[in-house]
């Protein structure tokens, strides 16, 4: 048997284990979910926990059936989802630019990094009565919110990713006479593309919680509008429905990215 050959069968067995290996991991997580939802409602059905409290998955699938048929929860759901996108599109473009002008300038880095460190720390929540004062209940204050959460992180680490790319090949280009810009097109930006990848990852998930958190105060659309909603009229069937479908949304999009980034890394 040729040297090639070996290798060839050595490829193919990894792969078959690898992809055993894959398919074990996905049966455990669906088992997994299986198993809590059976307790879940074996749990209402045999009166160990209240299910007018804690609902039961058969009443979230009825609470979903019903709202389906009057379509009632495909406005809630496209609410928070459009607000989410939109707040998660604004976040990219100003956390890059906001990175880029830092890194662009020592001075203001050094001027601003304290108070965006403070910024990021701050409990976000907190900030949610005053948008409502300041913008008003509208879409303009659930949206600041959902930007709130991610931006500052946002910047904090891209800036920080920005300053460790490789300094040689930095020196490389000032060497051949180049500029600031031909770093940022020829190094910076490309070298920092993983990153740039996974930290939108991060604020998709960041963005529909600050989505969310706005809905709590100023919407009268939205996921996070029926939470509140349901939990002051004792409707806790919708509560835990749309907390499933928030759950939802969330794996969607991460997966979406996920995707995407998987494409971006391959065509490297």
């Amino acid at each position: 048997m040729g040297e090639r050959e070996r290798i060839s069968m050595s490829q193919e067995q990894y792969l078959r284990c690898l992809h055993r290996r894959q398919t074990r991991i996905l049966a455990f997580r669906l088992l997994l979910s299986v198993a809590f939802l059976a307790l879940w409602e074996s749990a209402v059905r045999l009166h160990w926990i209240d299910g007018f409290i804690f609902s039961s998955p058969s009443r979230v699938v009825r609470t979903f059936v019903s709202m389906w048929r009057d379509g009632s929860i495909f406005r809630h759901t496209g609410v928070t989802l459009c607000e989410t996108l939109l707040s998660f599109a604004i976040v990219v473009v100003l956390g890059i630019g906001a990175a880029l002008l830092l890194w662009y300038s020592a001075g203001l880095s050094e001027v601003l990094e304290p108070y965006l460190v403070v910024l990021n720390s701050l409990p976000k929540s907190a900030l949610a009565p005053l948008l409502i004062v300041w913008l008003g209940a509208n879409l303009k204050s659930v949206i600041v919110s959902g930007i709130s959460v991610a931006i500052f992180g946002t910047v904090l680490n891209l800036y920080t990713g920005f300053c460790e790319v490789d300094p040689d090949k930095i020196k490389l280009i000032y060497t051949l006479q180049g500029t600031k810009r031909d770093v940022l097109r020829k190094v910076m930006l490309p070298g920092t593309v993983p990153l740039l990848l996974s930290v939108m990852k991060v604020n998709i998930g960041l963005c529909l919680v600050g989505v969310v958190i706005g809905e709590f105060i100023g919407a009268r659309e939205g996921l996070g509008y029926l939470i509140i909603y349901g939990s002051q009229v004792f409707r806790l069937d919708w509560v835990m429905m749309s907390i499933v479908l928030l759950c939802m949304i969330a794996m969607l999009l991460y997966g979406l990215l996920g995707l995407i980034e998987k494409r971006c890394l391959r065509r490297r």
